[in-house]
Parts: structure tokens; C-alpha cells; sequence
């Protein structure tokens, strides 16, 4: 009996995997978000879709420090050893490829909107500068941002499509790793 089938060392913790969904859930929500305010960026409401989406991508962010730093302390659940071995590769880059963009594509915003004429706004209230607006900067950051987002989203669908496998082909409980 291998350590996967022995007691629940083969889960992932309970922490983990609230940070895990809840993330999901609002990464997904604040790329909806983002693509939504950009096809209203000129309209009334624009500019309130626009300090939401800064606002709630300042609370995600501190959310993504809080996952980093726990899978940093936490070491994550063994996969089984009945996975051929370019599975467990492929999945520990891609973990790291999202672990990568959910940092820079926050980063990458926040850079963006301290380089505009709006600044970064929390909670409405804009926060202290710590640089002179620029428009091409912060087009050119905002153009690495919405592209980060766009690699996120094909690693996250290749994630999903990748755990929804283990859950109906292979049936060998790596889905149920992460899940409640």
C-alpha cells in the first residue's frame, strides 16, 4: 500500500484548499471583471467598474501572498506513484507557471495603474504615488497585464481540463486531492 492510499497524507489540507477554490473563484471573477469594464471603459459606469477592479485585485493580490506563503511552508500532497512520470512534470510547471502568473498579473496591474492619471485606488480612495503618470508606461504595463491574464486563462483551463481527466478517465482520486 503506497502512502497515496494510506490514511489522508495524500490530500491536500483543509487550508489549502480554501485558498485554493477561493482564488479560483476570484480570479476567474476579476478576469470577467476586467474584460467587462474594458468594453465600458467609456461609458458612465466605467470609471466605478474601474476602481472595483483595482480594489478587489489589491484584496486577491494579498490573497495570492497568503497562498504563496503557505504552499512555501506547507509541503503539498505526494501525486500517486502510479503516474507516468512527463504527468507529474507537466503538472508541477504548470503549477509554477500559475503560481508565476498570479503574481506578475496583479504586479502588472498595479504597476500599470500607479503609471496612470488615476492611479491605484483602493476602497475609492486613491493611494499615495510613488510615480509621475506616464501614459505609455502604463499602456505598456496594462498591455503586459491583459496579456499575463490571457496566459492564465489557457494554463487554468489546461489545469481544469487536466483534473477533470484524473476525474473521469482515470478515476485515481488526484482530483479529489484539492477538493472538500
Amino acid at each position: 500500500m503506497s502512502s497515496f492510499d494510506s490514511g489522508n497524507e495524500w490530500r491536500y489540507s483543509r487550508a489549502a484548499v480554501v485558498l485554493h477554490w477561493l482564488l479560483a473563484v476570484l480570479i476567474a471573477s476579476m478576469a470577467a471583471l476586467g474584460w467587462y469594464m474594458m468594453s465600458i471603459e467609456d461609458e458612465p459606469a466605467g470609471p466605478w467598474y474601474l476602481s472595483l477592479h483595482k480594489t478587489l485585485g489589491i484584496l486577491v493580490f494579498a490573497l495570492i501572498i497568503v497562498r504563496v506563503a503557505w504552499r512555501a511552508n506547507h509541503k503539498p500532497a505526494e501525486l500517486p506513484v502510479s503516474l507516468p512520470r512527463w504527468e507529474v512534470t507537466t503538472a508541477s510547471i504548470t503549477q509554477w507557471l500559475l503560481y508565476a502568473c498570479m503574481i506578475l498579473v496583479p504586479v502588472s496591474g498595479l504597476l500599470g495603474a500607479s503609471y496612470s492619471k488615476s492611479g491605484v485606488v483602493f476602497f475609492g480612495i486613491v493611494l499615495p504615488r510613488w510615480r509621475a503618470p506616464n501614459h505609455d508606461t502604463a499602456e505598456l504595463l496594462f498591455s503586459i497585464h491583459e496579456a499575463l491574464v490571457w496566459i492564465l486563462v489557457v494554463l487554468v483551463v489546461f489545469h481544469a481540463a487536466a483534473a477533470l481527466k484524473h476525474l473521469f478517465v482515470n478515476r485515481d482520486r488526484v482530483f479529489q486531492r484539492m477538493w472538500f
